[in-house]
């Protein structure tokens, strides 16, 4: 009865709120009561100050294995341990290690896009690059070498393919969804195919272990999957407050573990934080690296395969708004990619809801323990309080000094604090190195097929052009 009267008083305080223009909003999704906070300052409060309140994302009860036991699905002491063992495991030094392996992935995008080039037809360039993000999936976290759009029938991409058309959006999963105790029959109720697409999955990576571990340490594979091997067999992790990748605290961690060691060891300069998470059990089990390796496709494929057509998309639209056609100066302008990239995640980006696990106070809000938290991305992005006409693509957005101008917690692409997003070095790097690679070889030029005018236009920018730089043209 309680917890009934505070979500009453919430959503009753809440509508008092927005009657002065509070950024705080709610609803209910069935029986659960979803709590939406627009407020930068709240948000800091929420994702940093007061974390221990927020540590989990929205709880999934229909989570099967392997994804039941990935960074996004595990709670409290259990996603602090493997979190713990897995930051250094994604350092800008480790992340130089997947350069190889990625640049091999792009060896067979630049070649299937020649082969558009030579057809001279208009294609989806989004099936090409997401094509793409599958087979770097595949070879950094799986350790295998595909080829997705060449070869539709290989086994791993076919039950890969099972994984993506799977849709939060039948009936069946918005009644888990809106009534959440109702979630375990999924795990009970027979599935056929979700079955045979985990069990693959797992059997795959399960092989490659017992290979790896009867390998010499030399001819092993240096991939994720690798890196999360390496686990077992050192003592490198580092506490909460150094888990915030998208602020880089976890290199400052490193910093100052190798200081430590400078002095002759932890000892006495230990701080209590280090001590008590290695006290922990520090190897990971076979279920949590299979987990770990499965929630590339989850948080990995569809956000990475996006943003690289949405940078494309945008490219061109505002390449083309000021230069009639390419040449060797106006080109020129495409040097500025991390602004450029930054700000596509800013028009189109991703997101994930957390949960509040004790009743609360923020910033004079009340927040109900068991309450959904929704951190609104498309709603902090386009604020006209803080991006001054947000329709447009504009990448002057992220210079040093416009970045250091705004409030930190109004971009938000990558999340922010302790759960913040563990694969952003990993995604930008991918993202990067496609985007570099493809504009050095070729223009992209929409097609009389794609609709360009406006950046709300993106997703159903469908087909586009792809010219080889082959020549000079006259």
């Amino acid at each position: 009865m309680a917890c009934c009267s505070s979500v009453v008083r919430l959503y009753f305080s809440i509508s008092l709120l927005n009657k002065s223009k509070s950024k705080v909003c709610g609803y209910y999704l069935g029986r659960r009561p979803v709590v939406v906070v627009a407020d930068p300052d709240m948000l800091r409060q929420i994702m940093v100050k007061d974390f221990s309140t927020f540590p989990n994302r929205m709880m999934i009860r229909a989570a099967t294995k392997p994804m039941s036991d990935c960074l996004l699905m595990l709670r409290n002491k259990h996603w602090k341990r493997v979190r713990s063992i897995l930051t250094p495991s994604i350092s800008a030094t480790k992340m130089k290690e997947m350069g190889p392996l990625i640049n091999m992935t792009m060896d067979t995008l630049l070649t299937n896009l020649l082969g558009h080039v030579q057809s001279a037809e208009s294609f989806d360039i989004h099936r090409c690059f997401g094509c793409f993000t599958m087979d770097v999936i595949a070879s950094v976290a799986f350790g295998t070498q595909v080829d997705s759009q060449k070869d539709p029938d290989d086994p791993f991409v076919h039950h890969a393919q099972k994984f993506f058309s799977f849709s939060f959006f039948r009936p069946i999963m918005f009644v888990f969804v809106a009534f959440p105790f109702l979630a375990p029959l999924a795990r009970v109720i027979p599935n056929k195919r979700r079955d045979e697409m985990n069990n693959f999955f797992i059997n795959c990576i399960q092989k490659i272990i017992r290979q790896r571990d009867e390998q010499p340490v030399e001819e092993r594979r240096r991939d994720f999957l690798q890196l999360m091997l390496d686990t077992r067999s050192t003592k490198e992790c580092v506490s909460l407050e150094h888990f915030d990748v998208v602020n880089h605290a976890d290199e400052l961690a490193h910093t100052h573990h190798s200081g430590e060691q400078g002095n002759g060891g932890a000892g006495s300069h230990e701080s209590p934080n280090r001590r008590s998470v290695q006290t922990q059990k520090r190897m990971m089990s076979e279920d949590e690296i299979v987990g770990q390796a499965s929630v590339f496709f989850l948080a990995g494929y569809e956000t990475s395969s996006n943003t690289l057509v949405f940078t494309c998309y945008l490219l061109v639209d505002d390449f083309f708004t000021r230069y009639d056609s390419p040449d060797y100066t106006n080109v020129q302008d495409l040097k500025y990619l991390d602004m450029d990239i930054s700000e596509a995640l800013r028009l189109y980006p991703p997101g994930l809801p957390g949960d509040v696990d004790e009743d609360c106070m923020v910033n004079g809000q009340f927040l109900p323990k068991g309450a959904t938290l929704e951190i609104p991305a498309g709603y902090l992005h386009y604020d006209p309080e803080n991006w001054a006409e947000p329709e447009k693509f504009i990448t002057d957005r992220f210079t040093a000094e416009a970045k250091a101008s705004r409030h930190p917690f109004v971009y938000l692409p990558f999340g922010a604090g302790p759960r913040s997003c563990m694969g952003m070095r990993l995604a930008q790097l991918e993202i990067k190195m496609a985007l570099v690679h493809v504009f050095r070889k070729f223009n992209i030029v929409a097609s009389t097929d794609t609709k360009v005018g406006s950046t709300c236009d993106g997703p159903g920018a469908r087909l586009q052009e792809v010219q080889h730089r082959g020549q000079h043209r006259h």
